[in-house]
């Protein structure tokens, strides 16, 4: 069973989990953020614009040396390979939702978050006989959407 931040009602909601994904998780973050509380085919449509570089998504942390881009983005990146991967989540959430007999087309991102996995680490062979550690940081992306309330 996978650890998630929130437990929500079963009956209104579906989850989903990226067990350590091979994305950068400066990246991962700053898309989280972005998602997070959006309607999920508006969520599909800008990982879409993402992937095909046509929107960019605004960095509010991890900022430093990152240019503006055009529109009121202000600094923000083409995180592509993020993108793919947390669209092919949200296809899997969407999925859940369907089994349990949710409309995915009715739901929000409810909850959105990433945070560091496990670190390997190997080895970069130098001159000399010296060697220096490289570390790979992957990243645990848990997503949750929840069907949308009907007006009375």
């Amino acid at each position: 069973m996978c650890p998630y931040s929130i437990n929500p009602d079963p009956d209104v909601t579906a989850k989903a989990y990226g067990k350590e994904v091979d994305v950068s998780p400066k990246h991962a973050v700053e898309v989280c953020r972005f998602l997070r509380g959006k309607d999920v085919p508006r969520a599909e449509e800008i990982l879409n614009k993402v992937i095909e570089k046509k929107m960019a998504v605004p960095f509010k942390r991890y900022k430093h040396s990152v240019s503006h881009r055009k529109g009121k983005v202000g600094p923000g990146k083409y995180p592509v390979k993020t993108a793919k991967m947390i669209l092919e989540l949200l296809k899997d959430v969407k999925a859940n939702a369907e089994v349990k007999g949710i409309d995915p087309d009715n739901t929000y991102i409810l909850h959105l978050s990433a945070y560091r996995g496990r670190v390997t680490q190997s080895w970069f062979y130098r001159a000399r006989g010296r060697s220096t550690p490289k570390r790979r940081i992957s990243v645990n992306i848990e997503i949750i959407i929840k069907e949308k309330e009907e007006d009375l």
